[in-house]
């Protein structure tokens, strides 16, 4: 049973799957643009490397899956192998969490260091667990990772706090999701995005040490040096955007304009540092696929790329040349305030059950974690009992299964 009433950009749906649009309604992730917001040129210039490359968040939201436990390594973010540094005797990070069998991050990033940030739900379907640098070693192998910050909440959670190791950011929230970045396609949250702190990133001494809301810090060698950026408002944690007057006509292909949309609607934010001259920004690889593997299949041509003659690298220069910092995004005004660009996000599915008989009639809504489809379950009584699955959207009105 779909959800959404249309997948086209003019007409907005009434409910969300909270798998793929999660947290709650103002989350910083689904939370737009707003008409008060502030910009500030964010100097950002053209790499020096590669045009683009992407940050892989492991996104594993299968709860119904047999569970296993994450073992601690001590790899660090070093060359050593993920799968031979796991800490004998083997000592349990995250107990009973569930990974389908059938899914390895092999061979994982560079084939040697996978960095991957990781969420994973627990079997009650609402318990976001989250961990980083993450790995699971061949099908059916063990799980290893080595840090882990305070579990959230897929349905209520804020979605802020999270495992990217440079500002302890969600590790699922502002993922681009598999489904978002194909023939018209649509997001409708805010991105995550890194930049060459060297070069971008600023370093104020104000008492932040490189970082603001809502990060929760700046990577552990931040310092005047190691974050060289000369814009004060571009500190790890800045919500970047395209300013609401980019001209999408100036763009040559049709990713790069869903990109845009997204930006100028919700904009995206600065959660690492790419470590090199390059931008990212962060997709999701998980049991159902990778957004690198499905922008291939559909476009034709690599979502990462060092040819700066290809019309998308040349695309993503120009989006990362304009964006604009959004300055007085803060908690208490998230996307600047003012009056949102695009709605707020819909309530989420809800299942209802209804149980007809006249002695015994109920109804009972509730979001459903454990699964995002309709579920029809017996409140008791006799076979003959009808059980009606139905969903209420945003204006009450009842559409039924």
């Amino acid at each position: 049973l779909l959800l959404f009433v249309s997948s086209g950009y003019a007409q907005f749906p009434t409910s969300r799957v909270a798998t793929h649009w999660p947290f709650a309604q103002n989350s910083i992730w689904n939370m737009p643009i707003g008409s008060d917001a502030v910009y500030v040129p964010a100097g950002i210039g053209a790499p020096s490397a590669w045009s683009v490359t992407v940050d892989e968040d492991i996104l594993i939201l299968v709860p119904d899956s047999p569970t296993q436990d994450v073992l601690k390594h001590d790899a660090g973010w070093s060359d050593q192998l993920r799968c031979e540094s796991i800490i004998e005797p083997k000592e349990i990070l995250i107990s009973n969490v569930p990974i389908p069998t059938n899914f390895t991050t092999d061979p994982g990033y560079n084939g040697l260091r996978p960095h991957h940030s990781a969420a994973l739900l627990r079997a009650d379907g609402r318990t976001l667990v989250q961990t980083q640098p993450f790995h699971v070693c061949g099908t059916g192998g063990a799980a290893g990772s080595q840090f882990r910050p305070p579990d959230d909440d897929l349905y209520t959670g804020d979605g802020i706090r999270g495992a990217h190791g440079g500002s302890g950011m969600s590790s699922i929230g502002g993922t681009l999701r598999l489904g978002e970045l194909i023939p018209n396609g649509v997001i409708r949250h805010a991105l995550k995005i890194n930049l060459y702190a060297k070069k971008y990133l600023a370093f104020n001494s104000d008492g932040t040490s490189g970082y603001r809301w809502p990060a929760i810090r700046a990577d552990g060698y931040a310092n005047a040096d190691t974050y060289g950026g000369l814009v004060p408002a571009l500190e790890m944690g800045a919500l970047l955007a395209l300013h609401p007057n980019f001209d999408l006509e100036q763009l040559q292909t049709e990713p790069a304009r869903i990109l845009a949309r997204a930006l100028i609607d919700y904009g995206g934010y600065v959660v690492d540092d790419t470590a090199w001259d390059v931008f990212a920004v962060a997709t999701e690889w998980s049991p159902e696929g990778r957004v690198i593997e499905e922008f291939e299949q559909v476009w034709g041509y690599d979502m990462e790329t060092n040819n700066k003659e290809h019309p998308w690298a040349q695309d993503m220069v120009l989006l990362f040349t304009s964006m604009q910092v959004v300055d007085n995004n803060g908690e208490e005004s998230i996307g600047g305030g003012g009056t949102p660009r695009p709605p707020l996000a819909p309530a989420f599915a809800l299942t209802a059950l209804v149980n007809s008989s006249p002695s015994n009639r109920r109804l009972e809504l509730f979001p459903n974690p454990a699964s995002d489809l309709i579920n029809v379950r017996h409140l008791g009584g006799n076979s003959v009992e009808i059980q009606k699955a139905i969903l209420y959207d945003l204006e009450g009105k009842v559409r039924q299964k």
